[in-house]
């Protein structure tokens, strides 16, 4: 006679163990995703030829004897000072190329989730809004990062490597401090503004226009504030404008007008923090079932 024993349903007795960078994957996925969309690798690539012109003109510099055709009055356009790498940092073809970039390859960060209704599998695992957030951040942080520190500090090695000596970080020892955290505040800018562009539409092609035309409308808003009362604050309008401002305080150069280069690193600081939490607002609307 064959005993039968019924088996019943036993709870796991277990404990979960968490795992540091659960973010890591999002932000994976998106650089990956970036990449197979048509036409970035392209652009991708051609964001690099301004840091290739600038170690081209390091190189110039230190060898102007065997450029004697240039030689005439190559010493003032060719020097390489804070304001060189001031000036690669806060190029107005750099920060378009970021925004042409993230266009391509960001504006669908949280717009194609809210579109999708992948942000309710998301937060469905044991992942946070933050973790969410800060893999969709580390996207832009990484093509940003590539685009401005990483190219910034190879040109520093680059003229120490051709001067042949040391003398140029003893002059100025506190300017790789500046390429350093003049870039990251670049990173925490524009994260902010993709993503809070990002979340204002489900739409990637409303997204893509907001992104052009907020930054290019601030700077249309500080011409006219200016043409109407010629006030040299009318800066704190203009999104290049304050970011070049900072840029200059930061890398000690004079800035671009009388304004105080402080109060649009305030504007600056002040649009990251609203952009995080009105991001974060958008984020808690979204009910999750667990």
């Amino acid at each position: 006679m064959t005993e039968v024993r019924e088996k019943g349903y036993h709870h796991w007795e277990g404990q979960l163990q968490e795992k540091k960078w659960v973010f890591w994957p999002i932000t994976r996925t998106g650089i990956k995703l970036a990449f197979e969309r048509r036409r970035f690798k392209f652009l991708f690539a051609c964001s690099f030829l301004p840091a290739i012109s600038y170690a081209v003109g390091i190189y110039i510099s230190e060898r102007l004897e065997d450029f004697k055709f240039m030689a005439r009055g190559a010493e003032r356009t060719l020097q390489v000072n804070p304001a060189f790498f001031k000036s690669y940092l806060s190029l107005d073809l750099i920060f378009f190329m970021i925004l042409l970039l993230m266009a391509l390859g960001g504006a669908g960060l949280i717009a194609d989730d809210f579109r999708h209704r992948a942000i309710q599998l998301y937060l469905a695992r044991p992942i946070t809004r933050n973790d969410y957030l800060i893999g969709k951040a580390g996207v832009v942080v990484f093509f940003v990062g590539l685009l401005t520190l990483l190219p910034a500090i190879i040109l520093f090695v680059l003229k120490l490597l051709f001067s042949g000596s040391f003398r140029f970080f003893l002059d100025y020892p506190w300017l790789i401090l500046s390429i350093i955290l003049y870039s990251v505040l670049l990173m925490i800018f524009f994260t902010c503004y993709i993503l809070l562009a990002s979340s204002l539409s489900q739409n990637r092609n409303y997204v893509i226009a907001i992104i052009f035309a907020a930054y290019y409308l601030s700077e249309i808003a500080r011409g006219i504030f200016y043409a109407i009362f010629r006030s040299p604050y009318s800066i704190l309008l203009s999104i290049p404008g304050n970011l070049q401002q900072v840029a200059a305080g930061f890398f000690r150069v004079k800035p671009a007008t009388a304004a105080s280069w402080y109060l649009s690193f305030l504007a600056v600081v002040i649009f990251c923090l609203l952009s995080y939490f009105l991001i974060r607002r958008k984020l808690k609307a979204v009910e999750v079932i667990r």
